[in-house]
């Protein structure tokens, strides 16, 4: 192994944050055994897809409208959209397998058929989604990084944002979410120098939820905190 590549010939990616947190419960644990398979949205590893084979959206959705979740948390945001949004088929992305198992039983609870998980890194989704075939794009509550030296850990960095538009259709939106001032100021600065313009019509636009919204655990802590949190659109042009 090289400092470029993987033996799998995947590229060298630091990550930042926990895979793994509490033990997790006997019923979590069956969750993962028994449903994650199941709502894979197909080949996206290194190790499975070495070629990087775009996935094959139609064949998981039909003609519906696709939408991605950037680091879905808990999954209530997810689900909650899934419920709202049947003729959309969503996509979650996770790396911590906690939340992930909290999401797969939500969706039990929920009985939604219309979502798709894949419990790793958005950057290896991005390598197999095709070009612009996102119709909607959420970052919600994302690792603030507050320290200056690890803001370039952060989601809103061209890293991130430059395949993130490469998949976007024009005129898609993307919602970012946060309660950190220094994180809306970057994602003002960095996300319309990536092909985007920002939607926001008043200076109180930014401070009030989406008419769809639910309030997840992380605005929740943040409220009790005493942080305000603020809603950011985008549209790709």
């Amino acid at each position: 192994m090289d400092k470029q590549k993987h033996q799998s010939g995947a590229p060298w990616r630091n990550f930042y944050g926990r895979l793994k947190g509490k033990s997790l419960r006997p019923s979590q644990e069956a969750y993962l055994d028994e449903d994650l398979g199941k709502l894979s949205p197909g080949p996206v590893d290194w190790d499975v897809n070495p070629d990087r084979t775009p996935l094959d959206l139609s064949g998981l959705f039909g003609d519906r409208p696709v939408w991605l979740e950037i680091g879905f948390g808990g999954g209530e945001h997810m689900v909650h959209q899934a419920s709202l949004n049947p003729q959309a088929g969503i996509i979650g992305c996770e790396p911590y397998i906690n939340g992930v198992a909290m999401l797969l039983g939500k969706i039990r609870q929920a009985g939604v058929e219309n979502l798709r998980v894949h419990p790793g890194d958005v950057r290896d989704m991005f390598d197999v989604l095709p070009d612009a075939s996102i119709d909607r794009a959420f970052l919600l509550y994302p690792d603030p990084w507050p320290k200056k030296r690890h803001h370039r850990r952060r989601f809103v960095t061209p890293e991130h944002l430059e395949p993130l538009a490469r998949v976007l259709k024009p005129g898609a939106i993307f919602r970012v979410a946060t309660d950190i001032p220094d994180y809306v100021r970057q994602t003002l600065e960095q996300v319309p120098r990536h092909g985007f313009e920002w939607l926001a019509e008043r200076p109180a636009d930014w401070r009030e939820p989406w008419d769809d919204w639910i309030s997840t655990r992380y605005e929740q802590k943040a409220l009790r905190e005493g942080r305000t949190p603020h809603y950011l659109t985008f549209r790709k042009l």
